[in-house]
């Protein structure tokens, strides 16, 4: 049945369609149509003060809720203002959705300079997201909204765009329902891969299984195939939490490194495998086996292993746990206990990472285990990365490889609007965190009732550092003048205390947690004072 609609509430339909409740944004008069559409939907719009705060709360939406993010922003600055947020959306496979404007129809291509005009916007965002299309007409919305989310949510994730000129947001034309694409079907695992994975299997005795993001759906079915073969689990930053660390294969980067060494057969199950072979771990053991599982086919030929499955994780895993349990396996005596020991000895060394271990240690103590963590590139956030438990998946949330500073704080606001009723906090920097202090008024405003940690060392530290180790101390542009954190917090209306040492951190964190809504602890650290967090995120060949 036809319905006539505006474009703007075409797309809208589409939204709610699937799933979608809350949107991201910032209205601007390209937008206009599409805004009042959300408006006349009922949709929960979270506006904010900048754009690129809009598509990095999309982004924690999504990794935090496993559901699309989707966010609005004008074209042009707009877009390129919210584009490392896509980016890192594409970096973390993350289905995010951007929805924008493009200048009137009568001047697509014309290049004769209307406002926020691109030379070619389309083009661009095919750069930095897995998929964008240009709706030109209203009857076009449905199928093209639909598209959107099956790119996203097919195969290996990432995110979308989809545009349409200033004017056919208020274009009116008969339109059809609103559809739904199910998402393209994966590769089924190849029972021949699967036997020859097996086989490797079988003949190893000290296997060690990587995980990544494409693994997350797929926890249950690695957590039976390590118990089964005692591999130790390990995850570099977005496949944490997929085998707890408080289980005994469940391993941080820092104690899965003291086993490397005698390691026979590194399983890769959706991961990049950026720690063993992206010179991360500075060598790989003679007569190391490898096999991949992964879903894009195209990642086979980054690393060439043994076994190569091209396959969706959960279901090629199932199969190869399968496999494995018919073909036996002998597990190695003793193997157990290493790896425990391996997670002591680690946890003890990791203790002179300080101050940071002794704040984590305390955030740790005070958060349930279902808390939601963000990072940010800071000393405290690099220390995070082995130096805090998680025991759940989407609970520790990083911009990936992008590393994208002053992503943080942001992103934690997707991630509690996503989750309002589990604790979420954010660990940033001082740097970093002024990169979008201003989204402090959409906390307030929304009442996101996220915990920001700004660790303040007045400096961009791991920038300061290295200047002065690797340049003859020359110190250029890395040292800082903060404002006082506290006060500014509170002239936003965000409650706010200042820590200058960790015997004053649990009780700040425990008063934060129970204030319910927005809040900011200013902890103040000496300049230089903190251990480099590197040793164990490039540990020195033994």
């Amino acid at each position: 049945m036809m319905t006539t609609l505006t474009g703007g509430e075409a797309i809208v339909s589409g939204l709610v369609a699937h799933g979608v409740d809350t949107v991201f944004g910032l209205p601007g008069a390209q937008v206009y149509g599409l805004f009042d559409a959300f408006h006349q939907a009922q949709l929960k719009v979270i506006g904010a003060r900048h754009e690129q705060a809009c598509g990095y709360m999309a982004f924690g939406y999504a990794r935090a809720s496993g559901r699309p993010g989707v966010f609005s922003v004008v074209p042009g600055p707009g877009v390129l203002n919210a584009s490392a947020a896509l980016l890192t959306a594409y970096g973390c496979n993350e289905p995010v959705l951007c929805v924008t404007g493009q200048v009137p129809t009568q001047f697509l291509g014309k290049g004769r300079g209307h406002l926020h005009e691109m030379p070619d916007q389309l083009a661009t965002l095919r750069t930095y997201v897995k998929w964008a299309d240009r709706i030109e007409h209203p009857g076009n919305a449905p199928t093209t909204v639909a598209r959107a989310f099956q790119e996203m949510t097919s195969g290996r994730r990432g995110p979308a765009s989809v545009e349409m000129p200033w004017d056919i947001f208020t274009q009116r034309a008969d339109t059809a329902a609103a559809q739904v694409l199910e998402p393209l079907p994966a590769p089924r695992p190849d029972p021949d891969m699967i036997k020859q994975a097996a086989a490797l299997i079988k003949r190893s005795k000290a296997p060690m299984i990587f995980v990544g993001s494409g693994a997350i759906d797929a926890r249950e079915e690695i957590l039976e195939l390590a118990e089964m073969i005692d591999a130790p689990v390990v995850a570099f930053r977005s496949g944490r939490g997929i085998v707890s660390n408080a289980h005994d294969l469940g391993l941080t980067m820092a104690a899965a490194y003291k086993l490397w060494p005698k390691t026979d057969l590194m399983i890769g199950i959706g991961s990049r495998l950026e720690l063993p072979t992206m010179s991360r771990w500075p060598y790989r053991p003679d007569g190391l086996k490898s096999i991949r599982i992964d879903i894009d086919p195209v990642e086979m030929r980054r690393f060439i292993s043994d076994t190569a499955i091209v396959a969706d994780a959960k279901a090629a895993t199932a199969d190869l746990a399968a496999a494995v349990s018919k073909a036996g396996y002998s597990k190695t005596a003793g193997r157990r206990a290493a790896i425990r020991e391996a997670t002591a000895i680690a946890q003890q060394e990791i203790q002179r990472i300080q101050p940071q271990m002794a704040y984590l240690n305390i955030l740790r103590d005070v958060l349930p285990a279902n808390a939601i963590v963000t990072d940010e590139l800071s000393q405290f956030g690099f220390a995070s990365w082995y130096g805090f438990p998680i025991y759940e998946p989407r609970t520790f949330i990083t911009s990936g490889y992008q590393g994208t500073l002053g992503s943080g704080f942001p992103t934690a606001l997707g991630a509690k609007v996503a989750n309002p009723d589990k604790p979420v906090v954010a660990i940033t920097g001082d740097g970093g965190f002024m990169f979008g202090v201003q989204e402090l008024a959409t906390a307030v405003q929304f009442n996101i009732g996220v915990v920001t940690l700004v660790f303040n060392n007045n400096a961009y530290g791991n920038v300061r550092r290295d200047q002065r180790e690797r340049f003859d101390g020359r110190v250029v542009a890395s040292d800082l003048v903060n404002p006082d954190f506290v006060k500014l917090a509170e002239s936003f209306g965000v409650a706010a205390a200042r820590v200058t040492a960790p015997n004053q951190f649990k009780a700040a964190m425990e008063k934060a947690l129970s204030h319910g809504g927005p809040y900011l602890i200013s902890v103040e650290v000496t300049r230089d004072s903190e251990v480099s967090p590197w040793a164990f995120i490039h540990p020195p060949k033994p």
